[in-house]
């Protein structure tokens, strides 16, 4: 095709298009002239084709290199672009690729469910005992025929083995009348031995009365109250107390019974009818409250005040021993709230809680010590306090260490 004919075409090919050349008559250098510009702008739309297909090839290609940041292969650093065939060219500062680790799946514990069975039953006793102690203690406040004790002001302390020793007295209000007492004890459950030991004290033993001067040790109560009792055994035998209980003998009867329903098992040593409200049976029998405190209290007979605090002691190591029952460890509660609502004293809750499983021990037996003791003492007269035992204070203080301390 010759040139002419060629530019003939571009020129329909341009009517066509509607052209801004078709409504002119064109010569053959104005057809030359509109061909290449023509051709001028097929070149330069094709130019600007590739330039945007490259603007965004490069957008796209910046868009994917973001969205891959941080994951890009090592082998795209400069250096490792170096030589890839060649082993030499690794530079020695570079580091192995590094293996990523798979996370182990902890699985969370699975608590026993005996351990859970533990907790709830714990909870359980907790909640019970709780209960049935306030319900005691409401018990006693609301109980008409007991006189209520009042609470002393008793300065106690600490013993010097840390025990937090106990004074038990036992009086007989029904009398209507400040009474020396007639009962004098001291429980530890929370010495050395982590044991109960009771000591008992003759009522008859002559004593110096801090304020009064000497007398029976029995006086002590009805000169200053419980607080006296406490300075009086702290000054002659070096015995501490920090806490204290009164005990009226009527009271006695009602926390025995509620504690023992069947009765306390309990060896009588011999017939007993002589100023007693109920006679005694010699032998092996149980014993309610009121056949427990009559036994007890019984001194008519030749041995006298000696013979009571053996028995006395006797009936406190068959209260200990019939712990072990278990429908009396049900109940200890209850009677636990019974004897605080019915006794004057300054015993907490929480020391009864922290040494219940000492005062359970003493199912075994309670060890058991009578102040004077064996060859320490002598009988006496004098014109204030009358018949009395008159007794080696240095020797019973030793005997009472000794004894503390096994």
């Amino acid at each position: 095709m010759s040139r002419m004919d060629r530019y003939k075409k571009i020129h329909e090919e341009t009517n066509k298009k509607e052209s801004v050349f078709a409504r002119k008559q064109l010569t053959d250098k104005e057809l030359e002239k509109a061909a290449y510009e023509e051709e001028k702008r097929n070149q330069e739309d094709f130019s600007t084709t590739n330039e945007e297909y490259n603007a965004r090839s490069k957008k796209a290609q910046g868009n994917f290199e973001i969205k891959t940041k941080g994951f890009k292969a090592r082998n795209s650093h400069p250096r490792n672009l170096r030589n890839k065939n060649n082993p030499k060219s690794v530079q020695k500062d570079e580091e192995p690729p590094r293996q990523v680790k798979k996370e182990k799946k902890i699985k969370p514990k699975k608590k026993h469910p005996i351990f859970r069975f533990i907790i709830g039953l714990l909870l359980l006793l907790l909640v019970y005992s709780g209960v049935a102690f306030a319900l005691g203690k409401m018990s006693a406040a609301s109980d008409s025929e007991i006189p209520k004790q009042e609470v002393e002001n008793f300065n106690g302390f600490t013993s010097a083995d840390g025990a937090n020793n106990i004074l038990l007295l036992g009086s007989d209000s029904r009398k209507g009348e400040t009474a020396r007492a007639d009962t004098i004890m001291v429980l530890q459950l929370d010495g050395p031995s982590k044991k109960p030991k009771l000591i008992s004290f003759m009522r008859d033993t002559l004593v110096d009365i801090p304020g009064v001067g000497q007398n029976k040790i029995n006086a002590a109560y009805a000169y200053g109250g419980a607080d006296l009792v406490r300075q009086t055994i702290s000054q002659n035998f070096g015995l501490e107390c920090k806490y204290y209980a009164v005990v009226d003998f009527k009271s006695f009867e009602k926390v025995i019974d509620t504690l023992f329903p069947g009765g306390v098992a309990i060896n009588a040593e011999k017939d007993m009818s002589t100023n007693l409200e109920v006679p005694i049976k010699k032998g092996q029998q149980n014993m309610d409250g009121l056949h427990l405190l009559q036994y007890a209290r019984f001194r008519m007979d030749e041995e006298g005040d000696f013979g009571r605090v053996r028995r006395q002691q006797q009936v406190m190591d068959a209260i200990f021993s019939q712990m072990k029952n278990p429908l009396a460890i049900a109940k200890l509660p209850y009677a636990a709230g019974k004897v605080l609502g019915y006794t004057g004293t300054n015993l907490k809750t929480s020391f009864l809680v922290k040494n219940s499983l000492h005062i359970l021990k003493g199912a075994s037996g309670i060890d058991r010590l009578t102040v004077p003791a064996k060859d320490t003492w002598e009988y006496g007269n004098t014109a204030e306090a009358g018949s009395v035992l008159v007794v080696d204070k240095e020797a019973n203080q030793k005997a009472i260490n000794n004894f503390l301390a096994k």
